[in-house]
């Protein structure tokens, strides 16, 4: 079940999956596209689970991947969500720091345009996101709404192993 509500099945698994992974920091710049997993950070209702998580809301996603690279530095696991668009935002940080000092952070990114059917400024970068992370060799994986955990975990193990950002990809609404 894809739903964009605070009850998304893939954005709860998701972000229960993060938390198992011991990731303890959120941040990012909202996206319809990640909706789901938005909500549940901003308001977790009930779900103890996600109380270990802190989200600490990004006004760019420049800023976001600072903020969970400062976090990744002092010892926690972080984890920045962002649409594709503000990749682009990102990459001066990601490559003057994050990949010169070895400071891996997983971005959880959103796949606007990837089928050319979007707004015209999703569709450019859309249409070259994966070639974009292979030309900065950002380790990336699409996630399999039907095992977001499996999903999650191999962006992970990419990221840990080659200590570079890893990147896993969202093709459709969380």
């Amino acid at each position: 079940m894809h739903t964009t509500t605070a009850g998304s099945t893939t954005a709860r698994d998701l972000l229960h999956s993060l938390v198992d992974h011991g990731y303890t920091l959120a941040t990012g710049v909202p996206c319809s596209l990640l909706n789901g997993a938005f909500r549940l950070l901003e308001e977790p209702g009930d779900d103890t689970r996600l109380a270990g998580l802190h989200y600490l809301p990004a006004p760019r996603e420049d800023s976001a991947v600072g903020i969970a690279s400062g976090a990744v530095v002092a010892g926690e696991r972080a984890v920045v969500f962002m649409q594709n668009s503000g990749l682009g935002y990102c990459l001066n940080v990601i490559t003057s720091f994050n990949l010169i000092y070895d400071v891996p952070v997983l971005l959880i990114v959103s796949w606007r345009g990837h089928d050319g059917n979007d707004a015209v400024e999703h569709d450019v970068i859309g249409a070259e996101l994966l070639r974009l992370l292979d030309l900065f060799r950002l380790p990336h994986t699409v996630l399999d709404p039907t095992d977001p955990a499996g999903s999650l975990a191999t962006a992970i193990d990419m990221m840990d192993k080659e200590q570079r950002c890893g990147v896993l990809i969202v093709r459709e609404g969380i």
